[in-house]
């Protein structure tokens, strides 16, 4: 019987602290950004994309990919945002099957008054345990680990399922 995969002691003991240090860290930005401005994480996320953009819009599809969550859930977040003014929505002047969501100025508004609380809770609880040479090897390594893990086409790059097709069920 050939035997099962296993991690070391040293991966599994990086792979726990790095799984901890994640869920600290998101819960406290959950909580600070539900206090700021009444935003979920992915919320968040999506304006912090679109706020990042030149152009302050992208393709729902890109923003799926970068914010790593489903089409459906991001179209219900998105509308969530619409609801708000924070974000519009409109079919994609390149792709009329796209949807391009864009930052409105309430968006703006938001992210501004949201980023410094935000920068503080990253800062009190990532970066001010680190030294200047560790957030830079820090940041090499997730980078690294980060371009392996995209290296594979994105969920939302995927092709659909069809219900009731017997050769793409589970």
């Amino acid at each position: 019987m050939a035997a099962s995969p296993s991690l070391d002691p040293t991966e599994l003991g990086a792979y726990l602290a790095l799984i901890e240090v994640s869920s600290l860290v998101r819960h406290a930005v959950e909580q600070q950004l539900r206090e700021a401005a009444d935003l979920s994480y992915v919320q968040f996320q999506l304006l912090a994309r679109l706020g990042d953009s030149p152009s302050g819009c992208h393709r729902m599809t890109d923003l799926a990919d970068g914010v790593v969550y489903s089409r459906s859930g991001l179209t219900y977040q998105a509308q969530l945002l619409e609801q708000r003014g924070l974000v519009t929505r409109a079919p994609s002047r390149d792709d009329e099957r796209s949807i391009t969501v864009t930052l409105t100025d309430d968006g703006r508004a938001v992210l501004a008054r949201t980023f410094p609380g935000h920068i503080e809770v990253v800062r009190r609880l990532l970066f001010d345990a680190l030294t200047r040479d560790d957030v830079e090897a820090l940041g090499g390594v997730l980078g690294r680990v980060r371009d392996h893990m995209r290296a594979t086409p994105p969920r939302s790059a995927a092709p659909r399922r069809r219900r009731g097709s017997g050769s793409d069920s589970p």
